[in-house]
């Protein structure tokens, strides 16, 4: 899958959210550079970093960087809410409580749509 598509996440357990238009983002150098030195998301916006499975380690994220904070929420292979923070402009590191494949990184705004154990799924645009 390319790193420039756009997809849709939707969250299954709050339908009536507005949509997010999300970059896909599953290459090693999209991951290493995600949102660092780039200006703030709209409330539209996404990143959506890809992994190979499910890891604390391999999704844990750092925001040096990041002038901006940023809702974070990790998302198992299962397409299950595993865990949301709110990660503060240049913090050194936020890791997951549980594996994840999946790190949704969207506008601040929109942390309290997403709950643990809340299931998403990703729609092609």
């Amino acid at each position: 899958m390319p790193m420039s598509r756009i997809i849709h996440v939707h969250n299954l357990d709050n339908p009536s959210q507005t949509a997010l238009q999300i970059k896909y983002c599953d290459s090693f150098t999209c991951r290493l550079r995600g949102l660092t030195f780039r200006p703030p998301l709209a409330p539209t916006e996404g990143l959506l970093l890809v992994y190979k499975r499910d890891s604390r380690v391999d999704t844990s994220i750092h925001m040096l960087g990041v002038s901006f904070d940023l809702a974070v929420i990790w998302i198992n292979s299962s397409m299950q809410v595993v865990d949301k923070v709110l990660a503060e402009s240049w913090k050194p590191a936020y890791m997951a409580k549980e594996d994840a494949q999946y790190i949704l990184e969207i506008h601040p705004d929109r942390l309290g749509e997403f709950e643990i154990g809340n299931k998403v799924e990703f729609i092609d645009v």
